[in-house]
């Protein structure tokens, strides 16, 4: 499934952490996702949340599906496209969420912010290999 020794052999980006980092990092962004997402949810509001609900779980979707492709397929291009995508749809919830809770959307602030420097590891994994 995931192949830790072609991981490990690729030339590794100047700011890239170390990789004891990513699980505490992710724990706490898909904290703050569900935390969002659940204000979002149970907030009263004259505004369509239906487009909220399609950013958001268009950008889990492709969060879900750049790992398959990065790790499974190894195919750093087509990850590269993928998260590119999740910011684009990452950037469209937060605007959907500031329309009905401030809250749910500055709490995606650092989601969106570590995915944009996940853009730029995997922009430097394409380079340097």
């Amino acid at each position: 499934m995931f192949n830790s020794i072609w991981y490990k052999n690729l030339i590794k980006p100047k700011f890239s952490p170390p990789d004891f980092i990513f699980a505490p990092v992710w724990t706490f962004l898909y904290t703050i996702l569900a935390i969002s997402a659940l204000i979002y949810f149970f907030k009263r509001s004259n505004t369509d949340k239906k487009a909220g609900y399609i950013s958001f779980f268009v950008q889990l979707f492709f969060n879900f599906v750049w790992t398959g492709a990065f790790f499974m397929l190894q195919n750093i291009p087509l990850a590269l496209l993928i998260l590119i995508l999740a910011d684009v749809f990452t950037f469209i919830t937060i605007r959907k969420f500031h329309k009905v809770s401030k809250i749910s959307s500055l709490l995606l602030i650092p989601y969106l912010l570590w995915l944009l420097f996940a853009t730029y590891l995997n922009i430097s994994y394409m380079m340097l290999n």
